[in-house]
């Protein structure tokens, strides 16, 4: 039985069973995106349905467990068993598994937040974040999609990827977040060719000013990239020209999840 399909609906046919389904995966990819609990009037109104039609298939969640509501506000949030579902999809990714010990590795030794990302569905995405000592915390969450042209990890996936990723990007509209983002075609081709050079990346106030990301390429056993590690902080604590060691940590991090993927460095 599908979850929220009512009589009524399940007698309309096909369509109206896939309108259902639709519906749930809406509800439920609104819920997610939001930064408090929601109430059924407002989950309504955002996806233009009934008060009734929201109600009926958020009941029909909050009794499998995917959602979860207040009981003393009746508002509706994500639930727990959603978290475990998705937790249990990351740890298919063995390029996660891979990172996660040199994520824990960084933040103790840089004492910045820690990204993971990789290439899903054709865009640079957040596997996993750690939060690191500093006073200031970052709300970017697992499952973010990033700037390949603003972000340290899209220049790393640029720099590194599918041979095509970079005349794709170059051929669509790139987005200015702040003066200094680099939206040029021939800029962002030499900041390309810079990484691929260095083998790491910066992105200083391309998205958020007084931000900045350190990220190295993570490799398998054929030398096909497969995702970046980075560190992530204020940009008084990671500069346009990182330190020596800063780099040298993330780089060093970025290989040994490399080697835990059987990648081999090549002889000099």
């Amino acid at each position: 039985m599908l979850v929220g399909l009512s009589e009524t609906e399940a007698e309309g046919g096909a369509g109206s069973g896939l309108s259902s389904v639709d519906l749930v995966l809406d509800l439920v990819e609104l819920l997610a995106a939001q930064p408090r609990p929601r109430g059924v009037s407002d989950i309504a109104r955002d996806l233009s349905i009934s008060k009734a039609r929201a109600h009926r298939h958020l009941r029909a969640l909050v009794q499998r467990g995917y959602v979860r509501q207040d009981p003393e506000t009746e508002r509706y949030e994500i639930g727990v068993k959603l978290l475990a579902l998705g937790e249990a999809v990351r740890d298919r990714f063995d390029i996660l598994t891979a990172m996660r010990p040199e994520m824990t590795r960084l933040r103790e030794a840089t004492g910045q937040a820690v990204t993971a990302s990789a290439l899903v569905e054709g865009q640079v995405t957040v596997l996993e974040m750690l939060q690191g000592r500093t006073l200031v915390e970052f709300g970017i969450r697992p499952g973010a999609r990033l700037q390949f042209h603003a972000s340290a990890h899209g220049l790393i996936a640029l720099a590194f990827g599918p041979p095509t990723l970079l005349d794709q990007v170059l051929s669509a509209p790139r987005e200015t977040f702040t003066p200094a983002t680099v939206t040029g075609a021939d800029a962002l081709r030499a900041e390309v060719e810079r990484v691929r050079r260095q083998g790491w990346a910066t992105a200083q106030d391309q998205v958020l000013t007084g931000v900045n990301a350190l990220a190295a390429p993570v490799f398998d056993h054929r030398g096909v990239w497969q995702g970046a590690l980075a560190i992530v902080g204020a940009s008084q604590f990671i500069p346009a020209q990182p330190a020596e060691d800063q780099i040298a940590d993330v780089v060093r991090g970025a290989e040994e999840a490399s080697r835990r993927l059987g990648w081999r460095a090549r002889a000099a």
